[in-house]
């Protein structure tokens, strides 16, 4: 079944020098565009990442430091890698708690801006554990009957995802075939921020997931304890992490415009039309 899509898709898959969202880098994306009507562009770059790659990752991947030292650093592809992406929705596997929040932060640090403000998330991961709880490897086995060739290569698990999610649509009737749906379905906890250090309550107020103030509304914290967010805009956090604080902040010092009545709508409307 292929993807009833309203606007592209990007499929990605990154392979890193680690796990830490904050501190580790991309040595590695991969990126498959997939339009509306069908057609797909895909690009694959490996990243000098400016830090050495640990021995423990390069068992993992494969990718030495000698085979990208002469590669393009993420600031010069940054550029690039936001084109293909700037107008697409975003899909991987484990994206929502690994992949989207690094390069988040890669982006970030390049000096370009990023959010989620206009663009859906699905992670294929998280559809597949709710429905079969494997791994990428066994799922691509369960789903299209391939063996996973080069496995923890960007570009054979970027692929592999894509097949994956196209055939969880055709076993699975009860998932909808909307970016929106799959959306949904693929995550858990709603964030405000990709790392989850501050999440949505049940009144679509932005809470803190973390430390002393956990489970305690932003705004009201920030109130209370200004000098919080200062300490967190200092410390070890995601920039993006950051960047949510600094809007939330922004946002309490902007004066709120009063919601119009019924009445003051009608009498605004006839006066336009008084005007014309």
């Amino acid at each position: 079944m292929e993807l009833n899509l309203k606007k592209p898709i990007v499929f990605f898959d990154l392979e890193t020098t680690g796990i830490n969202i904050a501190t580790d880098r991309i040595v590695e994306i991969s990126i498959l565009k997939i339009f509306p009507n069908g057609t797909q562009e895909s690009k694959t770059w490996l990243v000098n990442p400016e830090i050495e790659i640990p021995q423990q990752a390069i068992d993992v991947h494969g990718i030495t430091n000698e085979k990208v030292v002469t590669e393009p650093t993420f600031k010069e592809l940054a550029s690039k890698i936001n084109e293909m992406i700037f107008d697409s929705d975003l899909a991987g596997f484990n994206s929502n708690r690994f992949d989207i929040p690094l390069l988040a932060e890669e982006l970030l640090r390049a000096g370009i801006d990023f959010d989620m403000e206009e663009r859906k998330a699905i992670d294929v991961q998280v559809i597949f554990h709710k429905k079969e709880q494997r791994t990428l490897s066994a799922g691509y086995k369960f789903y299209c009957g391939k063996d996973l060739e080069d496995a923890h290569s960007a570009e054979a698990d970027t692929l592999a995802t894509y097949e994956i999610l196209k055939a969880q649509l055709d076993k699975y009737e009860d998932i909808e075939n909307s970016v929106e749906a799959l959306s949904e379905f693929s995550s858990h906890t709603k964030r405000a921020d990709f790392a989850g250090f501050i999440l949505f309550d049940e009144d679509e107020d932005e809470i803190f997931a973390f430390g002393k103030y956990k489970g305690r509304k932003v705004e009201d914290v920030l109130k209370e304890n200004p000098g919080y967010n200062s300490w967190i805009q200092q410390a070890d956090f995601p920039l993006y992490t950051k960047k949510v604080l600094r809007q939330i902040k922004e946002r309490m010092s902007s004066p709120e415009t009063p919601e119009m009545t019924d009445e003051e709508k009608l009498k605004a409307l006839q006066q336009k039309f008084n005007l014309r």
